[in-house]
Order: structure tokens, then sequence, then C-alpha cells
């Protein structure tokens, strides 16, 4: 469930920047890239902050 709430907030990050990113007159072309950078990063930082700890150690 935090990686889902994790991952919604930066969905709507993300919808922000590109909401922004149009405003301000980018090419489309650059909002996709930029959007689909953001996901990935979205997804790795999501992963490395609400993965649990392992109890072995």
């Amino acid at each position: 469930m935090s990686f889902a709430l994790y991952m919604l907030g930066f969905v709507v990050l993300i919808g922000g920047i590109a909401w922004g990113l149009v405003l301000a007159g980018v090419p489309g072309t650059y909002v996709a890239i930029a959007c689909v950078v953001l996901v990935g990063l979205g997804i790795i930082t999501g992963v490395a902050r609400t993965r649990s700890k392992d109890s072995s150690s």
C-alpha cells in the first residue's frame, strides 16, 4: 500500500511538471521524454524507500 501511495504522489507531481512545461511552450516530444524519465526515477526511488528491510542481518 505504501508503494501505491508513493507512486500516486509521484504521478501527481509528474502531471504538474508536464502541465507547467506545456504552458511554458515546451514541445510535446520533450514533455513526453521528461515524463518517461521521471516515471523511471519515481519507480526506482519508490522501490528503494518502500521495500522492507532484510531481517537476516
